[in-house]
């Protein structure tokens, strides 16, 4: 008898098969799994190491400290102190971080606008990453903080550094501030410092225009974190580089008695060296504290500063444009004697008024000045006398003659938002009003009215080429870090020495003769008088009838309908050495308050001067090889 019948072999030949396919697909699955660990651990097992190594060793940036901003003798005008902080970790607050927030609040001051604030941070950040409760404490309220910390679950106080100006508002509107990074910024800047929670940057003034200098490179933290991104324990520690420090050819001393003089005045005051362009003093009032950007302003602050009719917020000196008034009668006089029109013999008489295509422009002395020429038409600010002259002259060399001395465009100072003001032109006028210039339009402009603007900073520009004879333009900076800025060759103006001479000889006049329109406010000191010129800004239209009846004194009208106020000089006026431009908005008044404050800040510079003083600025390693000292002033 067989020992396996048919249907048994059959069987024995089905489960003979089967057994193979499994063993060959076994065999399959452990040659490809052979393949896979041959690939992980023999052929990319360096690459899979240095990634394992990544996750679990994470490198992060560490801010350096800041640069600091300094005047021309090193007294620091921005620096950097200590920052008493908090900060909450969420997954650390076990009752929740509300009722964490709500038990620090009852230890230190904190607002429902810093509450809501800490938690969207917290809405976009890993629960264990520390996010800032407040800032800029005192020691006293840090200390209340470390007294209660056993009560504050989640809560961590620490020491860090934070952006200081020790002046407050004084140069507020030179340096700026610093504020919270926003999107926008970490759009257009791709620093990873701008990432980290609590950091700031520039936003105005010198802390923006020079931000990438003053913030400095960002030092790296090597850090053990768990599989969660847990911070273990540090493993080393690369510092970052300090930001470099800025020099500013301010004299901070000359700054402070301006900015006191103009007290909370809306009002604006610029000295400028008129041999290289060194800005001494540049004060823009009322001001504003600094600090509090950033500490982080509350709503009412900011609605105090917006809603202020003196414009806190707005720097004067180079964003506010003014009509220029009698201080452009300069400007006409130069044209005019360069045309060969104001020659010594050249007179026009002043009766108070003037006639023209049916329309009368007034003179401010209502009397009229007589018989006047150039130079005491200067002195008397004569508006019929430059009515006449620059009907003769023509609004294009007027226009030349005030492109030379440079207005109607920036002066390129080394801060953002800088306006330009305006000189018009035929040119400008068709193509903004698509109407041909007038005759009346030059007659408005011969006395700084009309469509003429400037800015006080380019206006101080002005007298500082009349006086020196110069292209000189105004810098506000001389060294960042170990690199003292350049400045271009300084030439000639294209006028002749006759004629600025003739223009110096009436500004002279306008401070320091009987009759002068500044002679009750002139500078006595013998060697130290200046040479000026008043204006006054209209900034309404009187009509035929009031001029009829007779204009309300500018002391009688409220605040907003009165004129303003300028007056420009420069001293000495042998060898003249400094220029100064004050002007009060709508502060036009008899005592002449802002020529009172010009003369005094004038004065105090000159008497400052820091030729026999110590040295100013940093020297630079070209200077003490050559055993030079670089000083200040000019």
């Amino acid at each position: 008898m067989p020992l396996f019948d048919k249907k048994d072999k059959s069987r024995y030949n089905t489960f003979s098969r089967r057994s193979l396919m499994m063993g060959v697909g076994i065999g399959g699955v452990f040659t490809v799994l052979a393949g896979r660990l041959y690939q992980l651990q023999i052929r990319d097992g360096e690459q899979y190491m240095t990634e394992a190594e990544d996750n679990r060793v994470s490198e992060r940036v560490v801010p350096p400290p800041r640069g600091r901003i300094m005047d021309r003798f090193g007294v620091e005008l921005a620096n950097s102190r200590r920052n008493y902080r908090v900060m909450i970790v969420a997954e650390q607050a076990k009752q929740g971080v509300k009722e964490a927030l709500d038990a620090v609040g009852k230890v230190i001051l904190l607002t429902d606008q810093q509450k809501k604030k800490v938690m969207r941070d917290i809405a976009v950040n890993k629960k264990f990453v520390p996010v800032p409760v407040a800032e800029n404490l005192s020691w006293e309220e840090f200390s209340r903080v470390n007294l209660h910390l056993p009560y504050l679950p989640g809560i961590q106080p620490e020491v860090g550094e934070t952006r200081a100006y020790p002046f407050g508002k004084e140069l507020v509107h030179v340096l700026g501030y610093v504020a919270s990074v926003s999107q926008a910024d970490k759009k257009t800047d791709n620093d990873p410092m701008l990432s980290l929670p609590g950091y700031r940057i520039g936003k105005r003034g010198i802390e923006k225009q020079f931000d990438q200098e003053v913030r400095g490179e960002a030092g790296a933290s090597r850090v053990e974190v768990n599989a969660y991104g847990r911070v273990i324990r540090e493993l080393g520690n690369t510092p970052g580089v300090s930001g470099q420090d800025v020099w500013l050819t301010i004299d901070h001393e000359v700054q402070s008695f301006a900015d006191a003089r103009l007290g909370e005045e809306s009002a604006a005051c610029v000295v400028m060296d008129v041999n290289n362009g060194d800005v001494i003093a540049f004060s823009s009032t009322p001001g504003f504290d600094p600090n509090l950007f950033n500490i982080g302003l509350s709503g009412e602050q900011w609605r105090s500063l917006t809603q202020n009719d003196h414009k806190p917020l707005l720097n004067k000196v180079m964003g506010g444009t003014y009509p220029p008034g009698s201080t452009f009668k300069p400007v006409v006089a130069l044209a005019a004697i360069e045309a060969g029109i104001a020659t010594p013999d050249f007179h026009v008489g002043c009766n108070g008024r003037y006639v023209f295509g049916g329309h009368e422009f007034h003179c401010w002395q209502k009397k009229g000045h007589g018989s006047q020429d150039v130079v005491s038409a200067l002195k008397n600010s004569c508006d019929v006398f430059f009515y006449e002259t620059a009907r003769r002259v023509g609004i294009d060399r007027i226009e030349e003659a005030a492109r030379k001395l440079g207005m109607g465009a920036i002066t390129g100072i080394e801060l953002p938002g800088e306006r330009g003001g305006l000189i018009p032109s035929r040119e400008w006028k068709k193509k903004t009003y698509r109407s041909a210039w007038q005759q009346g339009d030059t007659l408005s402009v011969a006395i700084g009215q009309g469509y003429v603007t400037a800015t006080p900073l380019q206006l101080v520009q002005q007298v500082a080429r009349i006086a020196s004879g110069r292209a000189v333009t105004p810098r506000l900076v001389h060294q960042v870090g170990g690199r003292v800025m350049t400045r271009g060759t300084v030439g000639k103006l294209d006028f002749s020495e006759d004629a600025l001479m003739t223009v110096r000889e009436g500004l002279r006049r306008v401070t320091n003769e009987p009759g002068g329109t500044a002679f009750p406010w002139r500078i006595t000191d013998p060697g130290f008088e200046m040479a000026g010129k008043t204006g006054t800004a209209q900034v309404r239209v009187f009509t035929r009838e009031e001029h009829a009846r007779g204009l309300t004194k500018n002391e009688h009208l409220d605040w907003k309908l009165r004129d303003h106020a300028l007056f420009t000089a420069f001293a000495p006026v042998i060898n003249p050495k400094y220029a100064i431009v004050s002007i009060m908005e709508h502060g036009a008044s008899i005592p002449h308050p802002h020529v009172q404050m010009a003369r005094d800040i004038l004065l105090f510079t000159q008497k400052r001067d820091p030729s026999g003083m110590r040295a100013a600025y940093p020297m630079t390693a070209a200077s003490a090889a050559s055993g030079a000292t670089i000083k200040g002033g000019g």
